[in-house]
């Protein structure tokens, strides 16, 4: 694909608005040692050296870093305080036979933090298929696109938004790179996949940017922004009617897109053909 086909791709893919608001901390020169960790400095091969915040843990594929130690459990504290000879022990207290114990609660009956996070994500989809006006529907799938950016490692965190920061400076090369650290540390989390496929749409890698949208749509079937870049993809390689079921697809997830809408209003003429 050519420059020009990158850059009639890129508008239909909305995840790219969040590029341009995130600013890159300064970098220190190049240490090409990988995987490691120098005090809380996180390396990857051919890129700076990344300080992290105080009291962030950087992982590699491998595990944690070589300084990363287990908790040792903490002596128990004794509760009473050792009876003198001679003294009797204190008699029990009647009164709280009587009271009635609190439940314990089973531990597999706590919601764990996917569990919750799969909660938020149902409501807020369930509202954006329900949106009926036009900003409401924008600051939905906002909030949905932000509890997607958020991969729960501290350290995949801060390589997102040094590549997001690289995006939004043109320089494509260490994006990738920082993505490719990404999805490599965090395989499950599909933003890093689809944040991935948009660069590499970017540098005109098409065959890259399909298998990592597809990737992010195996993870998150309802991630819209992905289906509508690879109906995008798909309709600017002439793949038409894969085009367009990617583009319905995006629009029932997400029906208040107008552009989307255009889209396969013109694709179902052409693949359809019109009602007689």
């Amino acid at each position: 694909m050519t420059h020009t086909l990158a850059r009639a791709v890129l508008p239909a893919l909305p995840a790219f608005g969040l590029l341009a608001a995130l600013a890159a901390p300064a970098m220190a020169e190049v240490d090409p040692a990988w995987p490691g960790r120098r005090g809380n400095v996180l390396e990857i091969p051919g890129l700076p050296p990344i300080q992290l915040p105080p009291g962030v843990r950087a992982f590699t594929p491998n595990g944690p870093g070589v300084d990363d130690q287990p908790i040792r459990p903490r002596r128990p504290i004794e509760q009473s305080r050792p009876i003198r000879p001679g003294r009797e022990s204190p008699p029990p207290d009647r009164r709280e036979e009587g009271r009635k114990q609190p439940e314990r609660i089973a531990p597999h009956s706590t919601p764990t933090n996917e569990a919750q996070r799969a909660k938020v994500l149902d409501a807020l989809h369930a509202r954006l298929k329900a949106a009926t006006d036009d900003e409401d529907a924008k600051g939905v799938a906002g909030a949905i696109e932000r509890v997607w950016l958020r991969s729960g490692s501290d350290t995949a965190d801060l390589l997102m938004t040094r590549a997001m920061a690289a995006v939004a400076g043109h320089d494509l090369k260490t994006a990738e790179r920082l993505l490719d650290s990404i999805v490599a540390l965090e395989p499950d989390w599909a933003e890093g996949w689809n944040k991935r496929a948009m660069v590499r749409a970017h540098g005109d890698n098409i065959d890259g940017a399909m298998a990592d949208l597809e990737h992010v749509l195996k993870i998150e079937p309802r991630h819209f922004a992905a289906l509508a870049g690879l109906g995008a993809i798909l309709h600017k390689s002439g793949l038409d009617k894969r085009a367009l079921d990617a583009y319905r697809r995006a629009l029932d997830l997400y029906p208040q897109q107008p552009e989307i809408r255009k889209s396969v209003e013109k694709l179902q003429i052409d693949v359809e053909g019109r009602d007689i």
